[in-house]
């Protein structure tokens, strides 16, 4: 009996000592249109889950925070903030760029709160137009306001920001920087898709709504053609001169088996990701808004590509948050 009780014990240890997020109690503070936080759990010493009652979203929305090393033990300073936006269809959702990245070793020194936000199944960081009888979903109040002011109100996240994002969170971050202009100092996209209105964009839009069983995409923003001004009043490109000011970073790869790839690796999405980035760029040039632009060439739309992004724009969104490059 004996021998068997011990057996028991050994098997129960290994269990005893595996670490259990713990949900903890959540900060008593509220955004302008009476979005609040209803569950914290610690992940680890930095990482902190939150989940949003959003009146935008009409439900709840999840974010991933990666606190600085020395938030806890200086509670009265603020931080300033970098958001980093995930792409369409990312299984794992608000946590990509932490479990497909090495962010959360690449901030372990740097002085920033990492917001790393959910937009749903293909939320498309946008108030959509038009979604029949359904609820509208606005993810873009859910980011700029609700998750913006809960964090500076429950986590002391200051009002120097940057934003950087990969695929439709490239078009996300270069969106809610012209269209909030100054909430931003410098925004970066990764593979971004920054011109929705060059030709064969819209279709890839529609492609991907379509996959991801949104089978009426004029719910998004209605005909690109027939409502052209929705589709132009959310379009970077349209808007490149209230960009101007933002440190901006953009690049992109070609699609091609590039050095971070397994042998034989292409997509589709990487080369019409490098066509609406190159109009984009082109667009700025014209107008004479400065940019730091990377087509590296080979390369696919994948995520170790966008980790090496983040290190090479670190240098473009440091400036913006306060912090050495």
């Amino acid at each position: 009996m004996k021998r068997r009780w011990l057996a028991a014990l050994v098997l129960l240890l290994p269990l005893a000592v595996l670490p259990v997020p713990a949900a903890t109690a959540v900060p008593p503070v509220t955004a302008d249109n009476g979005a609040k936080i209803v569950k914290e759990t610690k992940i680890d010493a930095r990482t902190v889950d939150i989940e949003i009652s959003s009146p935008s979203l009409a439900g709840t929305g999840m974010v991933r925070l990666l606190l600085p090393s020395k938030w806890a033990a200086e509670p009265s300073r603020t931080w300033p903030t970098l958001y980093l936006l995930h792409g369409c269809c990312e299984p794992v959702d608000y946590r990509s760029w932490y479990e497909f990245t090495d962010v959360e070793q690449f901030t372990a020194d740097k002085d920033t709160i990492v917001v790393m936000p959910t937009d749903g199944k293909a939320g498309m960081y946008t108030k959509w137009w038009n979604l029949g009888l359904k609820s509208t979903p606005d993810w873009e109040t859910f980011h700029t306001l609700e998750v913006r002011q809960l964090v500076e109100r429950g986590y002391r996240g200051g009002t120097q920001r940057a934003i950087a994002g990969v695929s439709i969170g490239g078009y996300g971050s270069m969106a809610y920087a012209f269209r909030h202009k100054g909430m931003f100092g410098a925004a970066a996209s990764y593979s971004g898709m920054p011109n929705t209105l060059f030709p064969g964009t819209p279709a890839v839009i529609k492609g991907i709504l379509v996959r991801e069983g949104f089978y009426n995409w004029f719910d998004l923003w209605g005909h690109e053609i027939t409502n052209i001004f929705t589709w132009s009043d959310r379009n970077p490109f349209d808007h490149v001169d209230d960009l101007r000011g933002t440190a901006l970073y953009i690049s992109c790869g070609n699609g091609r088996t590039g050095p971070l790839d397994p042998p034989g690796q292409s997509d589709v999405l990487e080369p019409a990701a490098e066509l609406t980035s190159r109009s984009f760029t082109d667009r700025l040039r014209s107008r004479g808004i400065p940019a730091t632009v990377d087509y590296y060439g080979d390369g696919t739309h994948s995520w170790p590509y966008w980790e090496r992004a983040l290190h090479n724009s670190w240098p473009v969104l440091a400036p913006a948050l306060g912090l050495p490059a």
